[in-house]
């Protein structure tokens, strides 16, 4: 094993594969995977419109950030005590939805898709937090490369194996207990996982905890560069990603199965590809050069749906399109992870953390997710496609402009 691999075997960085898979678990099944069981249950289109909402914690999580940064449980620790917490009270909450149906009992199985989302987006700040404090800076790319891995390995199981499961196996009931089973499984790297080697004193009071992040964080050169940089650079993802599984079904011709074996299988060897080799890469690449290439590798990638869009539908032109977009997506986040754990003081991590994601998710949030429907109205889907390439120029370009600033970011996070 070579010293690009070796780090992956840290103790401070093999729990984070399982970590970022517990982070990504409840995602899909308080969305997509929600959205379809629904769908079969005959549920009005306006009521499943109704769910979307159930994900507004994860923009809104920045709130309650700094009851993370200021508080902790009294086990495992200020980081590891939270995400501990959260993925029990999760894995509870996840297997009671299997008892309800959204055809009779929608109103609760809704609040109960509330609540979980509010857990999960409470383990991500805990766990963004910790992943921030326990790494060292040359652990860095490997740590963000396995978070990205667990969490679309998650997504994968969740999204894809959670509709064949219940689909030709479990039932939709059982597939939720096993999701919740799975959750409670995770919860065993938080115990192994170890504390950071230099613990930050949390700040004195919730008046520090919520002001002294922003005080720091804006009082530094190019704070609002960078967080325009944060909302662009996956943008062009962003909109690509926001109807695709709606695209496969409707625009290509695929049906329910096929896209979700196609994303299971493809989507899983792509997830583990790209991550592992984003890690090695920009161990090497440094951090400007990875988000730049790996950037402009996210945007080209978009072509794959274009080409669906143009070609009749075919089993093998979706899986490697799919795979594409996995490889190229993840390679971007990987990067994008690492460039905000870069930004983050020790101190403040939950709470800075949780405010640059929430503000990276407001392309995808509140341009992509509204945008997309009239761009593919007027435009068409290929079109479209090729304008998400268009769309992703503008971030790039702005790296580009902010390299130097990336650099030394790269030598000394967040000034530490």
């Amino acid at each position: 094993m070579t010293d690009g691999w070796r780090v992956y075997g840290r103790r401070r960085v093999a729990p984070l594969l399982v970590l970022g898979f517990a982070s990504g678990l409840p995602l899909a099944l308080t969305s997509g995977t929600l959205q379809a069981w629904a769908t079969v249950e005959q549920v009005s289109l306006q009521s499943i419109g109704f769910l979307t909402l159930a994900g507004t914690a994860y923009t809104l999580k920045f709130l309650w950030a700094p009851l993370v940064d200021r508080y902790a449980p009294p086990w495992l620790g200020r980081r590891r005590g939270w995400v501990f917490l959260t993925q029990w009270l999760l894995a509870a909450s996840i297997a009671s939805m299997g008892f309800f149906s959204p055809g009779s009992e929608l109103r609760m199985l809704a609040l109960l898709a509330v609540w979980v989302a509010f857990l999960s987006a409470t383990q991500d700040i805990a766990f963004d937090a910790y992943s921030t404090d326990v790494l060292r800076h040359e652990e860095r790319a490997a740590g963000a490369a396995l978070k990205v891995m667990g969490y679309r390995l998650a997504m994968v199981v969740s999204g894809g194996l959670a509709l064949i499961l219940a689909d030709q196996w479990l039932g939709w009931g059982r597939t939720y207990m096993l999701m919740g089973a799975l959750m409670a499984a995770s919860s065993l790297a938080t115990l192994w996982a170890p504390e950071p080697e230099s613990a930050a004193q949390p700040p004195r009071d919730l008046q520090q905890a919520v002001i002294a992040p922003l005080q720091e964080f804006f009082g530094r050169s190019g704070a609002w560069t960078v967080l325009l940089l944060i909302v662009l650079y996956k943008l062009g993802d962003a909109f690509a990603g926001a109807l695709s599984t709606t695209f496969l079904i409707r625009g290509a011709g695929f049906d329910v199965t096929e896209v979700g074996m196609v994303n299971k299988v493809f989507g899983l060897v792509a997830t583990i590809i790209g991550a592992l080799a984003g890690g090695g890469l920009m161990t090497r690449l440094g951090l400007y050069r990875a988000l730049m290439a790996f950037g402009l590798l996210q945007a080209v990638s978009n072509l794959g749906y274009w080409m669906l869009a143009v070609t009749p539908p075919h089993l093998y032109s979706m899986a490697a399109v799919v795979a594409v977009e996995n490889l190229c997506g993840g390679l971007g986040t990987a990067a994008f992870v690492a460039l905000l754990m870069a930004l983050c003081r020790q101190q403040f991590s939950a709470t800075q953390f949780a405010l640059l994601s929430a503000l990276s998710a407001v392309g995808r949030t509140y341009l992509a997710g509204p945008l997309t429907p009239v761009f593919v109205e007027h435009l068409g889907w290929p079109s479209f496609f090729v304008m998400t390439v268009v769309i992703a120029l503008p971030g790039l370009l702005l790296l580009w402009w902010m390299r130097g600033l990336i650099g030394r970011l790269d030598a000394d996070p967040a000034g530490q």
